[in-house]
């Protein structure tokens, strides 16, 4: 594979993965409308026996309820969520950087990785303090599964990358 072809492979995965963050960010702003829109979204008819089932029809419900309720009353508490928003904008941002240059920048695939890592023990261990189902901890691991596959994909174009530079460096010498 090329110099060029291995950038490509890059920064296609790493623009999947800062779309990801900015896509999570954004989505952590209008959390009582995506809230109505997921409860009305487990009752429709091809989901409701599968909400129904795994007990995520009552959850689901008990959420919106709360997110409703607590905006209602006390709306300065979303403040938290939409620093929570910032913060995946920002560290979209600085994806940015591996994004342009990768070789330079491989430190952030790294950071990108063990943050992907650090989803599992928080999800799992917060989300028990918190009362939350196991079923929502683990969607909310594979998050941290999922983001970690682009970014293992660009650590391995990025040291393939770097092998073909330094040949590149060694014939032209």
């Amino acid at each position: 594979m090329e110099r060029a072809e291995h950038l490509r492979r890059i920064r296609l995965w790493l623009g999947i993965f800062i779309a990801g963050l900015v896509l999570s960010g954004v989505t952590a702003f209008p959390l009582v409308t995506e809230m109505r829109w997921l409860e009305a979204a487990v009752h429709i008819s091809l989901f409701e026996p599968i909400a129904r089932a795994t007990g995520m029809l009552p959850w689901v419900a008990r959420v919106h309820q709360g997110v409703a309720e607590t905006n209602a009353r006390y709306p300065f508490l979303a403040y938290g969520t939409d620093w929570l928003a910032f913060g995946h904008l920002v560290i979209a941002t600085a994806f940015i950087g591996a994004w342009r240059d990768p070789m330079r920048n491989r430190w952030l695939i790294t950071l990108g990785l063990i943050a992907c890592a650090g989803v599992i023990p928080l999800a799992m261990i917060a989300g028990a303090i918190r009362g939350i189902p196991l079923g929502w901890r683990l969607i909310d691991c594979s998050f941290g599964v999922l983001g970690s596959i682009p970014l293992l994909i660009c650590r391995r174009s990025i040291v393939l990358l770097e092998e073909a530079y330094s040949k590149q460096t060694v014939h032209s010498a």
